[in-house]
Order: structure tokens, then sequence, then C-alpha cells
């Protein structure tokens, strides 16, 4: 999803988006910990494309002490963040300013990529992947996380989730330029980009792994963040958008109540 571009909505939304990586890295690590081990990185050069605050560039350089790492985003303030949450790590752990689309790096730089919440965002994942594609050596490996936000869905709620689920993300999509059904996508896009040893894991987020408040925190942070895009692009008004969250951060909280949320992670190697 995307923020409106106004100063108090992207001052919120940035806000909001902190607080989402928080609490979506509480909910999905210990569930991809296990993915991430599966390739042990040793002594490799990792790129975490689309790093945020630096959430997870931290736990895998904890988990990975030969590893080094490079850190990329977009938002300079997030930048901030994770140099402070990884100071510790010394100058094996850096972070700088990228664009996804665009990369700076040569050719063959990196061992690793790892790019988590980053695909349904842009403009065009097919050459987000070709950089990364791109950056890799032969026989790296790339790690994603590539959501898709038709693998959502709740119970009970007065207004069916899936008519917020199911229909909204492809107006929003058309909207502002993403795709937000790309993790259904992304097997076709590597595939044809020749990557091999090609693998799919869903990371389940539900009210019973994930914890009730976990999973409330999220939902809030994608409502605070997000809320004026849905109602600019989705075509339904600001009160339905408001009920809707509502109910379902509800739903989330309901003793009785059940949400889901279905993580696709991608991975797969470079030829070669």
């Amino acid at each position: 999803m995307s923020p409106t571009s106004s100063p108090q909505a992207k001052e919120m939304a940035d806000e909001s988006m902190v607080r989402n990586l928080a609490a979506q890295a509480e909910a999905i690590w210990p569930q991809e910990e296990p993915i991430v081990k599966r390739h042990p990185i040793g002594d490799g050069a990792v790129l975490d494309l689309g790093c945020g605050t630096g959430e997870i560039t931290a736990r895998l350089a904890e988990l990975f002490p030969r590893a080094t790492f490079v850190g990329a985003d977009l938002e300079e303030p997030h930048l901030e963040r994770a140099r402070a949450r990884c100071a510790a790590f010394g100058s094996r752990v850096r972070f700088e300013i990228a664009d996804a689309m665009a990369l700076a790096y040569g050719d063959a730089t990196f061992d690793v990529v790892v790019c988590r919440h980053v695909l349904q965002a842009v403009p065009d994942a097919a050459k987000v992947l070709a950089e990364i594609t791109r950056v890799l050596r032969p026989g790296g490996r790339v790690h994603l996380i590539s959501e898709d936000y038709g693998m959502l869905l709740c119970h009970p709620t007065n207004l069916d989730s899936d008519g917020f689920w199911q229909r909204f993300p492809s107006r929003m999509s058309a909207g502002f330029g993403s795709d937000l059904h790309v993790g259904r996508k992304t097997f076709t896009l590597l595939h044809d980009l020749g990557m091999i040893d090609i693998a799919a894991d869903y990371i389940v987020v539900d009210t019973l792994r994930a914890g009730r408040e976990v999973f409330a925190r999220i939902w809030e942070a994608w409502r605070d963040g997000y809320t004026d895009a849905l109602v600019e692009h989705s075509g339904a008004s600001h009160d339905e958008i408001d009920r809707r969250w509502a109910e379902m951060i509800a739903c989330v909280r309901d003793p009785r109540g059940y949400a889901l949320w279905r993580v696709p992670v991608w991975t797969a190697a470079k030829s070669g």
C-alpha cells in the first residue's frame, strides 16, 4: 500500500511504518528464521534491500556473525534508526540510500539479497527482481517476502472481510501503480529470470500463532498509514473504511474471533 503525499499524511505514514515494521518482525521472524537457516550465509556479503529500520538486518547479523551486510532503503529517517539499532555490529553492517529499481552496485556483488515487504509497493516488481539478479553472484541466493493482499481474512465481522481484502487491493493497485497481488506471481517472475532452486514457504501470521495484540498492532499501523490512500483509490467512503478497520481489529482482539495473514516467502538461486 502507499500513503498519500501531503506532509501530514507522510509523517503519519512514516510513524505507522515504524510501528508496522516492529510488529511484523515480531510476528514473522520466529517462522522465517528456520527458512533463512536452510542456506547459511557464512562469511558472505548480504544486501538487505528495503531494510527499513534494520529490524531484520540486526537479526541476520546476529545469526551470521562472519557475514557482512549492506542495508539499503529510500528513507533516510529509517536508515538512521537502523544505524543506531546495529551500531554494535561495527563496520560489517552499514546502511545507505538506494533505489531498488536502479541499484548502483556492480554486477555480481552480493552472495545473498534479502528483500522483504518491498515488491508489492514498487511500480515494477519485475525490474526490481532483475536488479536483484544482476547484483547477485553466480550461485548466490535471494530471499523474498512478496506480499499478496488476497491472502488475508478474518471472522466474524458484520462487513465480510472478503469485501475488503478481495476487492480493494486491486483497485488500489490500479490507482497508484503497484501490484498488491505480486505474491502469487513471484514464481513466474523468478522463473523468467532464469533463477533455479525456487521454493515457496508460507508463514502463517494468525491470532493463534502471533498472538492477538501483535496482530492487532500490525493492522492498526496499516489503518493509520493507509486509510487516506484506501479512500482515494478504492471508491469506498471514509466512513466505510473506518468501520471495516474497526470491525477487523476488534475481531482480532475478540476471544472468539480469528484472523489470518499468509505471508509468501520465496527463495531461489542464481544459475552459474
